[in-house]
């Protein structure tokens, strides 16, 4: 065939052949975007039931229209990963956001509700925030070039741009009301910024980090950091941001310097803003939460009132949930009064291993701020937060993780005087006495709400319960410390506390769902024990899906820990027609006691919300469902809970699986395994350790422990402290264990913490190094979450692929050759 060709051209046409053989055989397949069966893909592109909030006083109420999945095209555009933030650079906001696409108003004594007009024409809003005394709601919209102040009026339900500056998102929300409601405190970009500075790919010389002798840097293996003084001058370009204080006619009064603004709040009696700075030194260790944060108190007038901190770089805050920054932290305003600003500071460095009688103390400095800081309260744990509420009378609460205390205590901020109101686990779901009711004050902040005889409402949303979860309030009385239950959710409903309209009538509106019948409003009052008024009229979201089943399921494994899944079966199965192939999806959880590991989770009478991104998507496709499996990895006493990881892990899916058996509905030579994130690792540790399963699924997951070696999820021991810890948990140590067909999914721009997609890309390249059947797809611009609606779809696509391949027609085992392929086929193409 060559030998009309010259010697030359022979060569050449040779390395073209060569080269082109080379690369079909080492490229991986790059399919187009897949759709999944109708019943798969219908999840995704089901409109979604809009988000309610509720003004101030109880009587309107406002429907947020939600955006459906965004294109990948809208995830292509340019993005900015600094400092821990993911940004727009076209119009200084986040560039990932779930927009609201419409505003609705509706007095809850009507049916019918109104639509706010005057939005854009394209509405992208954001950061929704009612008025304080509730007339006006304001939000944000988002342009290709930027962000925009709206505010509309409740009673004409009309909207109007406010003013023409950009607001500048990048660093959080861009406004907050002042009290008067009239003029709001808006970070905007600054007007004379001038263009970004192009990123120069010359670098003027090499990045470099140093740590001296005795210098602690602990950190999470955190992502999207800086990492060059490129990438410095970009942060501070675009977060950089103008207070201003903005009328509702658009004029604005400057207050203080262009700076890199991390929040500016106005005092409760709207006569001051407290404004938080962000400066040098940058880290490339850790996020701008922990970057050096000067506090500041200025006039409503613009000009400086006082300094309260200049907060250092915090590289060796202690990676624990005890952990603490040094010195002044978490400053806030107190709801309660005009102008005090109250704030914490670690008394044991911040460090859970000094031992300590008080960890934290907390200060408080009035207005005109002259005076010195004065003690106001004493944490035994680690200081969480105040619920203000009167002069005499407010609630502090404080926690320690490594025992799962916390306690809630009364304080008289006459005196500061304490008393313990509740001292409990908090992993004792039956015994959580639920939140107080709170209320907005004269200035719009929210305080607690207290009854004349000195009793307030506690909602538990939750409730749960040996029963199962049912939702209740109470009415708790602080000064005798008894509570009266006044209600509780109860069959053949699951309804759920949401907010008080009215604590003195007792009129509380709450949502009410069932499997078929999906959440809905409905006002209902305590006191009179009539039937509740629906107040919104939301449509079944699928109602195709009618009519599939649902179960709790309760059960033990061997060590007799009590445990719980919900049980979905297909629309029309019955038990005679056998045993079904089954999907189980969990995440684990760690527990300082079996009791509380044994808690009952879950209600049967939710609504069966089948989501897409969860394995019950599955009971579509003829698929008996072990969904929210418990996997409690218990640790008593001294003992830590991954000691055991491994054994509790398997003991737990067993159980569920032989229930299932039990029950008739399991097929247990048919039952694949699956999770998202820290439920990736779980999957790929159990098909690593079992023979429970023919498949798993395993998204978005960290395989490899030595690449966060100073913990992972919670636990809080090093790697040089535990390595057999982690070398047993980390499913690449053990990759040449791993017999059965695992599916690997990432998303190519995981910025979770731990989760980097090397970890997949990795953990792939052992697998299939020890001939493993495996396949690996990376989402293209996909953060920890996947958002595209055409990375949903493919992602369907492959999950059901895959389980359709090995758990529900899975091949003889006669026909799987030692490389792990399934008659004669291949999972690289």
């Amino acid at each position: 065939m060559l030998h009309n060709l010259t010697a030359k051209q022979s060569r050449w046409l040779l390395c073209i052949l060569w080269l082109a053989f080379s690369l079909a055989g080492y490229a991986q397949d790059a399919p187009a975007y897949q759709t999944p069966p109708k019943a798969l893909a219908d999840l995704v592109t089901a409109p979604l039931t809009p988000n309610v909030s509720m003004s101030s006083k109880g009587d309107m109420m406002l429907i947020l229209e939600q955006a459906a999945a965004p294109g990948i095209a809208e995830l292509a555009q340019p993005e900015l990963k600094l400092a821990g933030l993911r940004l727009n650079p076209a119009n200084t906001g986040p560039s990932r956001v779930r927009y609201v696409t419409g505003l609705k108003i509706k007095k809850l004594t009507d049916k019918d509700d109104k639509a706010i007009t005057g939005l854009p024409a394209t509405s992208l809003i954001s950061f929704v925030q009612w008025a304080p005394d509730g007339t006006k709601i304001a939000f944000a919209n988002s342009t290709n070039s930027q962000i925009d102040l709206y505010v509309a009026d409740v009673a004409t339900a009309t909207a109007q741009k406010v003013g023409s500056l950009a607001l500048n998102a990048t660093l959080g929300m861009p406004y907050h009301w002042v009290s008067d409601s009239k003029s709001l405190i808006v970070k905007t970009v600054p007007a004379n910024r001038g263009p970004a500075s192009e990123v120069s790919r010359v670098p003027s010389g090499p990045t470099t980090q140093e740590n001296v002798a005795g210098s602690r840097g602990q950190a999470p293996t955190y992502q999207d950091l800086l990492k060059s003084p490129s990438d410095e001058r970009q942060f501070a370009f675009h977060t950089t941001a103008q207070v201003v204080r903005m009328s509702l006619d658009g004029t604005t009064t400057n207050i203080g310097q262009p700076g890199i603004i991390r929040s500016a709040e106005p005092s409760p009696d709207g006569k001051y803003v407290m404004v938080e700075t962000v400066h040098t030194p940058f880290s490339y260790l850790v996020p701008v939460g922990r970057f050096p944060l000067k506090t500041e108190i200025y006039a409503m007038a613009g000009s400086l009132v006082k300094s309260l901190n200049d907060g250092p770089l915090q590289e060796s805050v202690p990676y624990s949930p005890d952990g603490a920054p040094t010195g002044p932290r978490d400053f806030n305003w107190r709801a309660d009064a005009p102008a005090s600003v109250y704030y914490t500071v670690a008394q044991d460095k911040g460090d859970p291993k000094v031992k300590a009688d008080i960890r934290d103390k907390v200060f408080m400095i009035d207005a005109p701020f002259s005076a010195q800081p004065k003690e106001i309260y004493a944490a035994q744990f680690r200081f969480e937060n105040f619920d203000w509420g009167t002069e005499s009378t407010a609630l502090a609460t404080e926690r320690w993780w490594q025992t799962r205390k916390t306690i809630t205590k009364t304080v008289n901020p006459a005196d500061w005087q304490t008393a313990v109101l509740f001292d409990r686990s908090y992993e004792d779901r039956y015994n959580n006495p639920g939140q107080p009711d709170m209320k907005h004050n004269q200035y719009g902040r929210e305080v607690l709400n207290l009854l004349p005889s000195g009793d307030i409402l506690m909602l538990n949303a939750v409730g749960s319960s040996p029963q199962g979860d049912r939702p209740f309030v109470s009415l708790l009385n602080l000064k005798t410390k008894q509570s009266r239950e006044l209600w509780r959710s109860a069959a053949p409903y699951f309804e759920q506390p949401i907010a008080v309209l009215d604590a003195g009538r007792q009129v509380i509106l709450t949502t009410r769902e069932t499997p078929d019948e999906n959440p809905n409003y409905f006002v209902r009052n305590l006191k009179a024990r009539i039937a509740p008024i629906q107040a919104s009229f939301f449509p079944h979201p699928y109602p195709q899906l009618k009519g599939i089943q649902k179960q709790q399921l309760r059960y033990k494994r061997a060590d007799g820990v009590e445990l719980t899944a919900t049980l979905y079966l297909p629309v029309g199965y019955k038990k005679e027609q056998g045993p079904l192939p089954t999907f189980l999806w969990a995440y684990p959880a760690e527990f300082k006691s079996k009791e509380a590991a044994s808690q009952v989770s879950g209600s049967p009478y939710q609504f069966n919300r089948i989501s897409y991104w969860g394995g019950a998507a599955f009971v579509t496709m003829g698929y008996a469902i072990l969904d929210n499996a418990s996997i409690p990895i218990v640790g008593e006493g001294d003992k830590e809970p991954n000691d055991t990881y491994v054994e509790q892990l398997v003991s737990s899916a067993k159980a569920a699986i032989d229930e299932g058996v039990r029950l008739g509905v399991v097929d247990s030579s048919r039952v694949g395994v699956g999770g998202h994130s820290y439920g990736a690792f779980m999957t790929a540790n159990l098909l690593s350790n079992s023979k429970l399963f023919k498949a798993g699924i395993a998204r978005s997951g960290a395989y490899n422990r030595t690449l966060t070696p100073f913990g992972f999820q919670n636990e809080q021991r090093s790697y040089w402290q535990a390595p057999d810890v982690y070398n047993k948990m980390s499913p690449f140590m053990n990759a040449d264990k791993m017999k059965t067909p695992l599916l690997l999914v990432h998303g190519e721009a995981d910025n979770n913490t731990g989760t980097f997609p090397i970890q997949s890309e990795r953990y792939y390249n052992a697998l299939k190094g020890f001939g493993a059947t495996t396949r690996l797809v990376f989402l293209p611009y996909e953060s920890h979450g996947y958002t595209a609606k055409e990375s949903l779809l493919h992602m369907l696509w492959e999950m059901n692929g895959w389980m359709d391949k090995y758990v529900k027609n899975p091949a003889p085992a006669a026909q799987t050759n030692k490389a792990g392929k399934v008659g004669g086929g291949n999972n690289e193409k």
